[in-house]
């Protein structure tokens, strides 16, 4: 049986031991780089589909975080990785990483 893509998305969140990041998880699932920009709209989804069929589980979001001043982006109204930090302006932005407990 053939699973989807947001299907081995949540199977591989659920092993993890430790976050994973959007690249990492492309990679991890042989998704070409090009398309790792969907992988958010997926979690944003299985975030969803969690809470419904799997009682007690969470997706998980360690949210993205500046390297130049440690700004955290905590209040986020969708998934992404910001391009700016807003405080410093700088672009060395470490990416939100995820995880299903």
């Amino acid at each position: 049986m053939e699973y989807t893509r947001r299907e081995k998305i949540i199977n591989l969140l659920m092993q993890v031991r430790e976050p994973l990041t959007v690249k990492a998880i492309g990679n991890l699932l042989g998704i070409p780089p090009r398309e790792h920009y969907m992988l958010y709209e997926d979690l944003h989804h299985i975030a969803k589909t969690i809470r419904k069929r799997f009682k007690g589980k969470n997706l998980f979001m360690i949210p993205p975080q500046c390297s130049e001043c440690g700004f955290v982006f905590k209040d986020m109204k969708r998934l992404r990785k910001p391009s700016r930090c807003p405080r410093c302006k700088s672009e060395r932005i470490l990416p939100p990483r995820f995880i299903i407990k």
